[in-house]
């Protein structure tokens, strides 16, 4: 996420890392480094003007002049402008409402509409809030099946509409049905465009009006990069837009987008999209996107996601195992594995690490490991629960027996018993 980004950055302060002190001309040097860097990331011009200005007066003034290193004290400012520029804190769904909460969702088609309703409508039911689906996009193929098939994956109830029917009366329909469920939330995901149209922002509007939602969010791809920001603009002077979903950011590699979304519309980030999994869909938090643009990583959502993902119970057993000098056996390594792969994989956790780390990890194809850790996964799956415990006892018949059964050759079941031993 962000990377070249993140390493033209690193590249500014790697230099001035090697300056004695904070002058005017080293201040300047990096500045342009940090401009061009901004540019190449697509960030809007305006934005990269009022951003590298901020940062000049921060780092000239009295402010920086105590720190410890020329290095240290623009990081510290630049980190801080960033967070600035993206929107101080996270801003959350704001539900303090009469039941049904209605969010909007608009933006252009491509953008992941559908399927991020269907992720925030799973990240609002894990908060134990009773959630309705609805879909008015009659003109898409299969659209209204898409969130359909995606509801009843989720467990989460969706509203019956069909392409034969009009917007306005699948609104119409859509509220009364959220009504008499006594739904707590009803998400509505409208039609997209391929461009900005009338018919279009006038049906979008007229929608808007009889919904009457407490949350509009715009839902925009941020591989677009500038046209993203553009869109995102012309559809904040037709609806009054209350936050915007930045979806699609886990292929955006320059980061544009991100940047300069909030500073042109006005509107806060309140969610990003960080993987195609239906709980690829996470809470903005300029502070934690400023580091990892630093290269920092996000440590604190590493462990947000560990706590939701990874079972501590099973943890605490493992790691009351080890302490008490048992051994450490195959069954507990694929638990492990399973832990793992619940928190997203080696990419999802190599994204938020520390840029040190996360170089050293870059020499590994994340999914040749993935892969390799799944090939070990189906060996052990493929063993006996004494065998998993004893592997000793594997010999040739009982190797035979479990290359056949995950399909590997015997000499992966021979490697992965000498890594064992």
């Amino acid at each position: 996420m962000l990377e070249n980004l993140t390493d033209r950055l690193q590249g500014v302060i790697k230099n001035l890392r090697g300056q004695a002190r904070l002058t005017e001309d080293n201040i300047a040097d990096a500045m342009r480094e940090v401009r061009m860097a901004l540019l190449e990331a697509d960030v809007a011009l305006p934005v990269v003007k009022d951003f590298i200005a901020k940062v000049k007066e921060r780092a000239n003034g009295r402010e920086v002049l105590q720190s410890l290193t020329p290095g240290q004290a623009v990081i510290e400012v630049v980190n801080d402008e960033l967070t600035e520029l993206m929107g101080k804190a996270n801003v959350g769904l704001n539900l303090a409402t009469q039941p049904p909460a209605i969010i909007l969702m608009a933006g252009l088609q491509g953008s992941g509409k559908t399927t991020n309703s269907a992720k925030l409508a799973k990240l609002l039911k894990k908060k134990k809030k009773k959630v309705l689906l609805a879909s008015a996009d009659v003109y898409r193929p299969a659209a209204i099946q898409q969130l359909q098939t995606l509801a009843k994956q989720l467990e989460i109830d969706c509203f019956e509409s069909n392409a034969s029917q009009k917007p306005v009366d699948i609104a119409l329909q859509a509220i009364d049905f959220a009504k008499k469920g006594y739904y707590d939330v009803l998400i509505f995901d409208t039609a997209g465009r391929l461009g900005i149209d009338e018919a279009m922002m006038a049906e979008i509007k007229a929608l808007h009006t009889l919904l009457n939602p407490i949350e509009t969010l715009f839902v925009v791809d941020a591989m677009q990069g500038q046209d993203a920001v553009n869109t995102a603009k012309a559809f904040g002077d037709t609806l009054p837009l209350t936050g915007v979903v930045l979806t699609k950011l886990d292929g955006d590699a320059r980061g544009g987008a991100a940047l300069s979304v909030r500073h042109v519309t006005g509107k806060p980030i309140k969610f990003i999209g960080v993987s195609e999994k239906v709980d690829g869909l996470e809470p903005f938090h300029p502070d934690r996107m400023a580091g990892r643009i630093l290269g920092m990583g996000d440590v604190l959502g590493l462990i947000e996601q560990a706590h939701k993902n990874v079972d501590m119970a099973e943890a605490q057993k493992v790691a009351d195992k080890i302490k008490s000098g048992s051994k450490f056996d195959l069954e507990d390594f694929k638990n492990q594995m399973t832990q793992m792969r619940k928190m997203g994989g080696m990419g999802a956790l190599m994204d938020k690490m520390p840029a040190q780390m996360a170089n050293m990890a870059a020499k590994v194809n994340n999914e040749d490991a993935d892969k390799s850790l799944r090939r070990i996964e189906g060996i052990i799956n493929s063993m006996t629960p004494l065998e998993r415990r004893k592997p000793e006892l594997i010999k040739a018949t009982r190797k035979k027996r479990i290359a056949d059964g995950s399909g590997v050759q015997v000499q992966e079941v021979n490697r992965l018993q000498k890594r064992k031993k």
